[in-house]
């Protein structure tokens, strides 16, 4: 048996829609693949989940991706998959995506590794189809790769690895509510203003430009979403009051991660992060909404196995 660790990821950065992603340290989940002699991908155990996600392997992230895995090589190996969630499920922390990585990792090793990480590009977006019913790897592709990526487009998938500056850090606070994807999704306009266009294309090209100059003025400055935070913001309780208060504590940026609910900021040091942290808390205790908080350094080894029980 083999398992696999893939970890979560905040996409957009703000600026980034559907382009940007970054991996965290914690959480992510596991996925441990062993072989069977039936020819088929079962999932025969999901923890963490409560109960929720689906045990056929064709309507689950990590089975799916397996499946298209196997198919790729014209193999009818019989796989076995054990599914451990380690995250909360609609977090806009890309649950889906670390299964379907974890799963296509743990499965591609147990293999002999036929294939590299970039290599598992169509496998884990296929995965990721299954959940949110489009192949989209703001998710996917830093969970499987870590670090900063750029996806510039996908015919054919282009995928660019962004510098991580020394120190950069990551708080995020995920509220114990429920948004979504396809509402927060639905809710955007489906045209933008030229002025707007302008100016997140400016956001974006300055950001990549502080991240390769190690620039956090520059980083800080280029955090800004005219696209979707403004009609997802009022999604979320007391946005507001948390940005504000990651802000007062010193943060370069604070935003959505992804879709939400989950709450992101980028922050120039560990020190400075744990400190916008206990803020970001501050701002919601007493409001009658549960909460995590994950403080991280940003993954730049991505998906990796964790054990390796094959011999």
């Amino acid at each position: 048996m083999i398992t696999a660790f893939a970890p979560a990821s905040v996409a957009n950065l703000n600026c980034g829609f559907d382009s940007l992603g970054l991996a965290l340290e914690q959480p992510g989940d596991k996925v441990s693949a062993i072989f069977n002699n039936d020819h088929i991908v079962r999932i025969v155990q999901i923890t963490g989940d409560g109960g929720k996600l689906p045990l056929d392997a064709a309507a689950n992230t990590g089975g799916a991706a397996v499946m298209a895995l196997l198919k790729a090589l014209g193999s009818n190996q019989g796989i076995d998959l054990q599914v451990h969630k380690n995250m909360p499920l609609g977090s806009g922390l890309g649950s889906s995506a670390a299964s379907s990585v974890a799963a296509a990792v743990a499965a591609n090793a147990l293999l002999g590794s036929p294939f590299s990480k970039k290599q598992l590009f169509p496998f884990v977006l296929a995965g990721e189809a299954v959940a949110s019913g489009s192949e989209h790897g703001d998710n996917v592709f830093p969970s499987l790769l870590g670090g900063i990526v750029l996806i510039r487009g996908y015919e054919p998938t282009d995928v660019v690895q962004l510098p991580v500056p020394q120190g950069l850090h990551i708080v995020v606070l995920h509220p114990d509510v429920e948004i979504l994807t396809k509402d927060a999704r639905n809710i955007l306009p489906k045209q933008i203003s030229l002025k707007h266009g302008i100016q997140q294309s400016a956001n974006l090209a300055g950001l990549v430009a502080g991240l390769y100059t190690n620039d956090f003025g520059l980083i800080g400055r280029s955090l800004h979403d005219v696209f979707a935070e403004p009609y997802r913001a009022p999604l979320i309780p007391h946005f507001d009051k948390v940005r504000q208060a990651a802000m007062y504590g010193g943060a370069l940026g604070f935003g959505i991660s992804g879709s939400g609910p989950s709450m992101f900021a980028l922050c120039d040091s560990q020190i400075r992060a744990k400190q916008v942290a206990e803020l970001m808390q501050k701002a919601l205790h007493g409001k009658g909404i549960a909460f995590e908080t994950y403080v991280s350094k940003i993954n730049t080894t991505g998906a990796e196995i964790v054990a390796n029980d094959k011999a």
